[in-house]
């Protein structure tokens, strides 16, 4: 493993934009992007054959297109995701693996949109194969497997064994490959996804199950996934897995698959918040500090509203205070429970898996400081809403020195837009 990262308490300044600068030109909540980040971590994928990005973690068309630049692919889970793919430049057509579709099931618009497109599709249920087959004979596919076990950081994010809903299950391989063969389909590629937050320890497992259904398919494979679920730190004592192991224990994979096939076979990796997680910020500011018994409450303008991990997962992000008056690192730290503005009592930035709430050391606050939840962009804004009728964040890129805006604040209209008071 790498070394461990230090997450601060206080800072005065993202990418070398001072806080209270984004703050005045953008306003709060406001979601905000360092592009270095995101290109320091695709360079540290670039032994595998193909990254592609999972842009379900932070899909603003921006950040797609500055992957796209980089020579980063994407997987598409939705219709949305397809459209969000070709608005950021990415194609589709015969032989085009720039989108590939991965998904447990079509809805009828997203298989439209691959039929139409001429998209690879990543299959995780048997049906997807008849679906593609009766519209599009001749194509090529990919399983997703799913290999009888999993991991993950909470119960929520394991998309292996028989408890997950994710992937064809490992012994209804061969009746896929019948179903492949009835719908003139050829299958050419092979996924493992078991969740996020993998181990090398567990990976081992993953390549042993990988090289088991790919000699079942044979050799017309020509591709494998190494599925996503890289982690990153999100506390002081958490590290990063070593990347170098990582590629190589799935090199070796690959190259031992490509020796008994006789050919190559490409090598792909999916990840998501490997990616952008780091990259992202959100700043609130605070509008309330109280005591309620023993406790001592502050209360920002952003909500779970704009970050829902924490209240889905009791998800742990690292926050850090930005002091409109004075240096926020000289002041005590003292236990501090961070909540938001909604009429919820599980809207707490500081909580833990099974809504406890926890207090977290931080320097004392008062109204107009600011507070930055960290490590925010992955499953961020992605998973925001409107609930309570709140409006959704701006979100600003950090790019070159300079900060641009890549989504506008929705408006009062944007609220509304859409309904319909009928006579």
């Amino acid at each position: 493993m790498a070394a461990t990262t230090a997450f601060p308490t206080a800072r005065t300044e993202i990418a070398g934009q001072t806080i209270a600068d984004l703050v005045g030109q953008y306003g709060t909540p406001l979601y905000v992007y360092d592009q270095n980040v995101i290109d320091q971590r695709i360079e540290q994928l670039k032994s595998f054959d193909v990254i592609r990005y999972a842009q379900k973690a932070c899909s603003n068309i921006a950040i797609l297109e500055r992957m796209r630049r980089r020579g980063v692919v994407v997987d598409a889970v939705s219709a949305g995701e397809i459209h969000r793919a070709m608005k950021a430049g990415y194609q589709g057509g015969p032989g085009s693996h720039e989108i590939v579709y991965t998904a447990d099931i079509f809805d009828r618009q997203a298989l439209e949109m691959c039929v139409d497109h001429r998209l690879h599709v990543n299959c995780g249920s048997p049906d997807m194969i008849s679906q593609i087959g009766s519209r599009l004979p001749g194509c090529e596919i990919t399983l997703r497997i799913n290999p009888g076990f999993g991991h993950g950081h909470s119960q929520k994010t394991n998309t292996g064994g028989d408890g997950s809903k994710h992937g064809i299950w490992h012994s209804q391989i061969n009746d896929c490959l019948l179903r492949a063969d009835q719908n003139g389909v050829t299958v050419t590629g092979l996924h493992m996804h078991i969740g996020s937050g993998t181990d090398l320890e567990h990976l081992g497992q993953v390549g042993a199950a990988m090289e088991s259904a790919a000699h079942e398919v044979g050799r017309t494979l020509k591709t494998i996934s190494a599925g996503g679920g890289l982690p990153v730190p999100y506390k002081d004592d958490e590290s990063y897995v070593d990347i170098e192991k990582y590629f190589q224990i799935w090199d070796d994979t690959r190259n031992r698959l490509s020796e008994s096939f006789g050919h190559r076979l490409q090598l792909e990796i999916e990840p998501g918040r490997f990616l952008s997680a780091e990259s992202g910020y959100l700043i609130a500011e605070v509008r309330a500090v109280k005591k309620v018994g023993d406790n001592l409450f502050v209360l920002v303008d952003a909500g779970f509203n704009d970050l829902a991990r924490p209240v889905m997962y009791g998800a742990y992000h690292p926050i850090s205070v930005c002091s409109i008056k004075g240096n926020a690192a000289a002041r005590e730290e003292v236990p501090t429970i961070v909540g938001g503005p909604l009429c919820e009592s599980g809207d707490i930035f500081t909580q833990r898996e099974g809504g406890y709430v926890e207090s977290r050391m931080l320097p004392t606050v008062g109204v107009g400081d600011y507070l930055i939840l960290e490590n925010a962009g992955a499953y961020g804004f992605v998973m925001a809403s409107n609930y309570n009728s709140k409006l959704r964040p701006a979100e600003v890129l950090i790019e070159d020195g300079s900060a641009k805006l890549i989504r506008q604040r929705e408006t009062m209209d944007d609220l509304t837009r859409g309904e319909i008071i009928p006579d």
